[in-house]
């Protein structure tokens, strides 16, 4: 196409003139409100264009093959690349090949990988809850002069302080193009958080804005990919939420985005926030959003391991072949949805040896292991950890060989099951 030719075709897609829309926004007055109603062609070059049932329409049989001979797509060609087409396609290869936008080769770009610790250090205590223990394993790093801490950034939309970010936000501060002290201690307004603004930042604070936060992690955890370094970005918003800005994370999974959302509180325990931040709904979106793993510990050393996991998951470049025999993506690497608790209980004093790592990250766990002739049992994830723990104290006063199961993933513990079954179906194990 010469110049002429290629605007007429590139200003009237999907039924637009777009040099009339132009026309009209520059001719529109600026003193006062504007409604621009743009009547789209529905459908337009097709038999059907701009019938009022179109909406689900399809072409039929013979309207489809009028529609292929028109094009000059001939039976059984149509996903040939440049079927129909007049120009020989050495020809048509070779001009797309020397064209400034793939002149220099592949835009998807590389970053190296950044080491991540075989251990996350946290300051325990005898009774935590797991958003307590994130925002001190994140403190940790913070204190630390190593790349990891370097390459996380986090953001949330009005509840950095509510989801325990704030001692990170004081050692590393809040992103802005320029720099712009605390108002807070300008005016000596007393407050435990120190909130100064520089380019080298690394939270940003979004406000009350779920969407744009997914957004934004979607941006952000493409970087590697389009800017060619890598960012580790960690998202953190109340759970019940996250239905605000599904679209987004929707979309953000399938770009292969890799990010953290940490979402808080979970469960069906009442947290303290109340009724309107509890969620009860939100498992079945970790299970079923793809490129998503989701987890739920109930103890801050579950969420420690997870978190290693979590940073080491969202690095893996995506190409390896995903194992038939799991399904659960490790190989390929993707995003990470960890739902939180508020509720603080005791703590498990314990040794972490690496079996009960990988089972941790696997997605469950025997915390009592059921004897052969087991009766009842047990499974529970989260919060309720105490309520299950007292259940099978009470029920093995007359029972034999009760077992607890904590499942730390049901979105993993389900792909793990059901990939089990099927390698076993095909004689794969």
């Amino acid at each position: 196409h010469n110049d002429a030719d290629l605007g007429r075709l590139m200003t009237n897609l999907g039924g637009h003139d777009l040099e009339l829309i132009l026309e009209t926004f520059a001719a529109a007055p600026a003193d006062k409100p504007v409604c621009f109603i743009a009547y789209t062609i529905k459908g337009v070059g097709l038999p059907f264009q701009g019938h009022k049932d179109n909406h689900a329409g399809l072409m039929t049989v013979a309207q489809m093959e009028k529609w292929r001979a028109t094009q000059n797509i001939r039976p059984g060609h149509e996903w040939d690349k440049f079927e129909g087409l007049a120009k020989p396609q050495g020809e048509l290869e070779a001009f797309l090949a020397a064209v400034p936008f793939n002149r220099e080769g592949r835009r998807r770009l590389t970053a190296p990988v950044i080491d991540v610790p075989q251990q996350l250090a946290f300051k325990p205590a005898a009774q935590m809850s797991t958003q307590q223990g994130f925002g001190l394993v994140l403190h940790e790093l913070a204190r630390g002069d190593t790349e990891l801490a370097a390459r996380i950034v986090t953001a949330s939309p009005d509840v950095t302080v509510s989801t325990n970010l704030g001692a990170w936000v004081n050692r590393r501060g809040l992103f802005a193009k320029a720099e712009n002290a605390d108002l807070f201690r300008q005016e000596k307004i007393p407050s435990t958080f120190n909130w100064d603004y520089s380019p080298k930042g690394q939270h940003i604070e979004l406000g009350i804005a779920e969407m744009n936060l997914f957004v934004l992690l979607s941006a952000l955890g493409l970087s590697h990919a389009i800017n060619g370094a890598r960012l580790l970005p960690v998202g953190t918003l109340y759970d019940p939420f996250i239905a605000r800005g599904l679209d987004a994370l929707n979309y953000a999974c399938y770009q292969d985005a890799r990010f953290i959302v940490v979402a808080t509180p979970s469960g069906i325990t009442l947290a303290p926030e109340g009724g309107a931040h509890q969620s009860i709904a939100q498992p079945l979106i970790g299970m079923a959003q793809d490129g998503l793993a989701s987890f739920e510990p109930a103890f801050v050393d579950e969420l420690a391991v997870i978190l290693r996991f979590a940073f080491d998951y969202i690095q893996k470049d995506g190409e390896a072949a995903a194992s038939e025999k799991n399904w659960l993506r490790d190989e390929t690497g993707g995003s990470v949805y960890l739902r939180l608790s508020t509720r603080p209980i005791e703590q498990p004093q314990r040794a972490m040896t690496d079996e009960l790592k990988q089972n941790i990250v696997d997605g469950a766990y025997w915390m009592r292991k059921p004897g052969p002739n087991a009766q009842v049992i047990v499974a529970y994830t989260g919060a309720i950890a105490p309520e299950a723990i007292q259940a099978i104290g009470l029920m093995a006063e007359d029972r034999r060989d009760i077992g607890l199961l904590a499942v730390t993933s049901a979105d993993r513990l389900n792909a793990g099951w059901t990939a089990a079954q099927r390698a076993r179906e095909r004689g794969l194990t």
